[in-house]
């Protein structure tokens, strides 16, 4: 089961406890049904629970209503209706709707009491929306054919603070939360709490995973900077000594470049260690930068180019076969 069946399964499991809120959710199905208005209302969706969740609803406002399966090749295609004038008139005067508007809009009136917007958002959810594997991304939707319900959803969802954006895609109005804070409030605010605290998991583990990383890639640059300044200072000594020239190097920039070639993948701080009396590590580096101006000085005077570490090695003997 994906995600976003999850969290529908998780809402249908949710109690509507007063009769208010449950004409909120069966408002809901209204708006964000397949069509609503002086003819009845239609919902199709591919989940039997969210009809069977609708019929309930209805009935529990005294509206009679009935559901048919369409089998398909794809897969059935549950319809719940309210289509017989007396329960479509009965259905009208209780949503406030004369059925003729030529826009359709939320009424805020519907709403008696501060959770029949929860049930509305969450029905709606039911009705239209979508909502993305955490693994892959961060996405709530809702889709609506209908631009004024997709504004005036997003208004709702807005004043709680959810952060929501709206755009068209391939002629549909997109409602859409992004943010994982947002995201977890908004599934909270539905009665999908355990899909919240998956999301919470699941951005734990990705904020963990990235400062692992961020951590991991510091060290390795680190270790590549200490490698290639080892390196470096290796070749210059190397470059000295095949000139003759590290026996002009003060006595302590002699014992050090000995050191440094007796233990060539020492830390500086180890390295300082060895000395006699042991020396700071600053002035360690300091000795050793001397060691590769003076090799740079002999580049400049005799003008060969330093030897790669690779180059200073003998060649290997390839034997004829």
């Amino acid at each position: 089961m994906s995600f976003s069946q999850d969290v529908k399964s998780e809402i249908l499991r949710r109690k509507v406890p007063r009769a208010c809120c449950a004409a909120s959710a069966a408002y809901a199905v209204a708006c964000f049904g397949k069509y609503f208005d002086d003819r009845g209302v239609v919902l199709q969706t591919e989940n039997e629970g969210v009809a069977v969740f609708a019929e309930k609803m209805y009935a529990r406002c005294g509206i009679t209503g009935a559901i048919i399966r369409k089998d398909r090749p794809a897969g059935p295609i549950f319809e719940f209706s309210v289509k017989d004038p007396v329960q479509v008139e009965k259905m009208l005067a209780l949503f406030g709707h004369t059925g003729r508007e030529t826009t359709l809009r939320i009424r805020p009136d519907c709403f008696k009491c501060q959770n029949c917007v929860s049930f509305f958002v969450s029905t709606a959810f039911l009705c239209c929306g979508t909502a993305t594997d955490p693994e892959k991304e961060y996405n709530i939707e809702f889709l609506s054919p209908r631009h004024s319900l997709s504004q005036q959803l997003e208004g709702i969802l807005a004043q709680h603070e959810f952060n929501p954006h709206r755009a068209v895609r391939k002629g549909a109005n997109t409602v859409y939360v992004k943010s994982s804070d947002h995201l977890e409030d908004l599934l909270t605010f539905m009665g999908a709490g355990n899909a919240a605290m998956r999301i919470m998991g699941q951005r734990m583990y990705n904020d963990m995973r990235n400062k692992t990383n961020r951590l991991s890639n510091c060290e390795t640059a680190n270790m590549g900077k200490t490698v290639q300044a080892a390196v470096q200072v290796r070749m210059a000594i190397q470059m000295l000594e095949e000139a003759g020239a590290l026996e002009t190097l003060p006595k302590p920039l002699q014992q050090t470049a000995r050191l440094r070639m007796q233990y060539p993948d020492l830390p500086l701080a180890k390295l300082a260690e060895k000395f006699d009396p042991p020396v700071s590590k600053a002035g360690l580096s300091h000795r050793l930068k001397r060691i590769q101006e003076a090799a740079q000085r002999l580049v400049e005077q005799t003008g060969v180019p330093a030897v790669s570490e690779e180059e200073s090695q003998p060649a290997k003997r390839e034997d004829n076969v």
